[in-house]
């Protein structure tokens, strides 16, 4: 089968599922008594309407191929840095350094990924923009929070360009038996992750009672193990969208699924720290992108050193 009628078969089955759990939802909407109101449903609806926008945008990007991969991980990479530093600490002094960070170290990084330049991509933000985007503000001349400043640059680069850079990449892994079908690997991540965060949420807030961080966040112990074994076999049927056998692409599932939930958990004390309950409002209703797709950017460099220092 062509990875073009993988994707197509991949898309038919997830909005068939996307049906079902619509249909779920609105069942339990109609079981509940008149004027009453669940904050988990509405959540849990809002994450299922979210999955509809986001099979459609990504079905298109997949098509596409890598071209179509890195135009919408590189527009979603530059609203989520737009959303991290609106919350970040700035000064003046900081205005070059974070001009080039949207407009120099963003798309050189996606252009190294195009390029299948591995070896630059996967140093050139946590060393060279490290090492250079600090200086820059430095020469400034302004010491006020200065470590500060430069420590929520240096994250805003990570989640939002580095991770984010890393879901193309997957589509310029050489894996053995496996050519010009790493396309398909992306679409391994965005349904493990995405699988696993919802049953998470699901079980967690239904049946979980051992808070994993009581003043941070309502996610359960319980929801974490549901979740991250959903994500396991989710994985472990998806293995024919990979080289990997069933049991290994299971355990790619469940790993990447943890990342993703840790990245959640990231985004929420950063959110906390800010005193804000969504980065923004680009997807109206749900939030924004760090919102919505914290736990695949967090996921994305997981999968994609497993496959490639672990399989490869």
């Amino acid at each position: 089968m062509t990875p073009t009628a993988s994707l197509l078969l991949l898309a038919g089955g997830v909005c068939l599922i996307l049906i079902a759990l619509t249909g779920f939802g609105e069942w339990l909407r109609s079981r509940m008594p008149p004027g009453d109101a669940s904050p988990a449903l509405d959540t849990y609806q809002t994450r299922i309407q979210s999955w509809w926008a986001m099979v459609v945008l990504l079905s298109l990007a997949l098509l596409l191929g890598l071209p179509g991969v890195l135009v919408l991980f590189g527009i979603a990479a530059f609203a989520a840095l737009r959303e991290f530093l609106t919350y970040a600490h700035r000064a003046r002094a900081d205005h070059l350094t974070l001009a080039m960070g949207f407009y120099v170290v963003l798309p050189a990084q996606f252009i190294f990924v195009g390029l299948d330049w591995d070896l630059l991509f996967s140093v050139f933000i946590p060393v060279y923009a490290f090492l250079l985007l600090p200086a820059l503000s430095a020469l400034r001349g302004d010491a006020t929070r200065f470590l500060v400043r430069v420590a929520e640059t240096q994250w805003a680069l990570m989640i939002c360009v580095f991770c984010a850079s890393h879901v193309p990449a997957l589509m310029t892994l050489e894996l053995p038996g496996f050519d010009n079908r790493g396309v398909l690997l992306i679409a391994f991540l965005v349904l493990t992750v995405q699988a696993g965060e919802l049953m998470d949420f699901w079980y967690g807030r239904r049946y979980g009672r051992r808070r994993i961080a009581p003043d941070l966040m309502r996610r359960t112990w319980e929801g974490l193990a549901f979740g991250t074994a959903c994500a396991a076999l989710v994985g472990g049927a998806l293995f024919w969208i990979t080289p990997f056998p069933p049991l290994v692409a299971a355990l790619f599932g469940a790993v990447a699924s943890l990342a993703g939930m840790a990245g959640l958990t990231v985004i929420v004390a950063i959110k906390r720290d800010r005193g804000v309950r969504d980065f923004s409002h680009l997807i109206p209703g749900q939030g924004g992108i760090l919102d919505q797709l914290g736990g695949v950017l967090f996921a994305a460099p997981v999968l994609y050193h497993l496959a490639r220092l672990v399989w490869l």
